[in-house]
This record gives structure tokens, sequence and C-alpha cells, in this order.
């Protein structure tokens, strides 16, 4: 990624919990320590690309916030190298396929794209997550009054999306298929085990998915690296190799990422209050120079853990 220091993250919860975001910038500070990258979580819980929310969303105490209300802003105040985003969960509104849905969802990808383009930035697009009907069949009200019944075939809806997006590739676009990968480690997975599940609500990845993410994302910015670059994530992936430095990524991120998203603005109810820029940045210089110092050690360690 030559050129590329400052990185933001844009998605909706999954990418605001943040497990993916952490790994990733986890690679790049033991992998390029000297080039001092910056990460920017800026992810929002509920968030849509589209502009679409459901009636009645969260209990109908709030729609669904859009994206390119706060988009422009986003851009102006981070001045991002690189924004990597993650869209699609929220965008089908968790309802049967409909063409309308779908042009908003595309519309609104390419009215960000543009939008970062224009900035002279670089984007990154990654394919939504899957949605695992499976835990949420296993809560099914038997009486079929339940709801979530209507979430049956929503994954189909995220595959068209999926799919659409890597067709983008012949126009140049980055695209990370993630959808495609964890389709295929879920399926492999149930087939031994039928209650094996990457999320417990059917939506909200759980750390171990945000691992195939990272991985991905990694595998295909790496280019010829590759090899090298998936033997350094499986060592970081070892719950026993490098513990106190994601913990120390993950509060740095946490901390700047609520400075951030309040300095910006949002329309999303219920977030916490980060500190001032200038604070939390003090903050995170602190934490900084203790994952600087861990870094080159990891990097010249040989442990590793097969997948």
């Amino acid at each position: 990624m030559p050129g590329v220091r400052r990185i933001v993250f844009l998605g909706d919860s999954i990418t605001y919990a943040g497990h993916y975001v952490d790994q990733f910038e986890a690679y790049l500070a033991v992998r390029f320590p000297e080039r001092s990258f910056e990460v920017l979580d800026l992810g929002l819980p509920s968030e849509t690309v589209s502009g679409l929310s459901e009636p009645g969303h969260a209990g109908g105490k709030f729609p669904r916030p859009d994206l390119h209300e706060r988009l422009d802003r986003v851009l102006a105040k981070t001045k991002p190298d690189l924004v990597i985003a993650c869209y699609g969960m929220n965008d089908g509104i968790y309802a049967p396929y409909s063409e309308e849905r779908f042009a908003k969802y595309r519309e609104g990808i390419e009215k960000l794209r543009a939008k970062v383009l224009a900035t002279g930035a670089k984007i990154v697009h990654i394919t939504p997550p899957v949605f695992d009907v499976e835990p949420i069949r296993a809560k099914t009200d038997p009486t079929g009054k339940d709801p979530a019944v209507m979430f049956t075939d929503y994954d189909e809806v995220l595959t068209h999306y999926s799919e659409w997006l890597l067709s983008q590739r012949s126009a140049g676009w980055v695209v990370i298929d993630q959808h495609r990968v964890m389709r295929s480690v879920l399926d492999a997975r149930r087939a031994g085990d039928p209650a094996f599940t990457f999320s417990k609500d059917g939506v909200h990845p759980t750390e171990a998915a945000h691992w195939i993410f990272s991985m991905e994302l990694v595998g295909e910015l790496s280019g010829a690296e590759r090899p090298s670059a998936m033997e350094l994530m499986n060592r970081l992936r070892d719950p026993a190799f490098a513990p106190d430095f994601l913990a120390l990524i993950s509060q740095r991120r946490r901390l700047l990422s609520d400075a951030w998203l309040t300095d910006i603005g949002h329309q999303r109810p219920g977030m916490k209050n980060g500190l001032p820029i200038a604070e939390a940045e003090t903050k995170a210089k602190e934490l900084s120079e203790r994952i600087q110092k861990q870094a080159p050690l990891l990097a010249d360690s040989k442990e590793t853990k097969p997948l």
C-alpha cells in the first residue's frame, strides 16, 4: 500500500465491534513498524449505505443512520489515504430481496466510492458477512408468531449484494470476498457439528469469524507476500502468542473511535461520548509507545500455530 498512512474503516455494528480492525492493525504494526500506520475505526452501529430503514427499527426509537449524512464530514476531518468499507448486512433491512432496495444499495456504494476517490484516497470494499439463520431458527417461537421467521432467506439477499460487488472487480475495484470465505468455512464446520455457528444472533459475527475477515483482507492486500503474511497472521491469532499486544491495540482503537465519532457527529442515539480529539490522541500516544516496543519482538518470533 504505497503512499498510505491513515486508514479509515467504515461500516455498521460489525465494524464498530472492531475485532477484525484490531487484527488488521496488529498485522500492520508488526509487519511494517517503521511506517507508523494510523487506523481509525469509524463504523457506526445500525448504519446503512443505502439510506434505508425498516418500519419500527429499534422498537420505533430511531431510524437507521445513513452513512451519507456524515460521509462528507468523515472525509473532510480525517483526510484518509485509504478507506476500507463493509456494508450490506443492514441494507436489505432483513426482508426478502427487492430490486428497489438493491438499487439503493448500489447507488449508496457508488456514491461512497465516488466521494472517497474525489479526495484522492483509495477505497477497498468488503462483501457483507454471512447471515446465519440457524441460531434464529433455534430460538423461533413454535407457534409461528416470532417475527424471526421473516429472516429465513436473508443470506440469499446478501449473496446477491456480494456478487454485485465482486462483479465490479472487472472495473478495477478492489473487493475482499469475506462472504464467500465465511460461508465456505461455516458450511464445512457445520458438516461435522450441526450446532456450529459464527454468530449467536445470526447477524453479529464472533471474534473467531472476525479472524476470517482480517486474514482475507490481509491476504488480498499483501499480494505476492501472501504466504508470509498468512504465517504472521497465524502467529497473531494464537491466543497465547500476543494477547497483551492485541489488547493494547483494541484499547487504542476504542479510545480514538469514540473521540472521532463524537467529533464528526452522527444520528445514532445511545453511543458513548468520546474525549476531545486532542485529549484522546495524547492518551493514544502513550498506548502507541507500548505497542511500538512490542511489535519488533513479535516480528522476530518464529513461533506459529497452524490453522
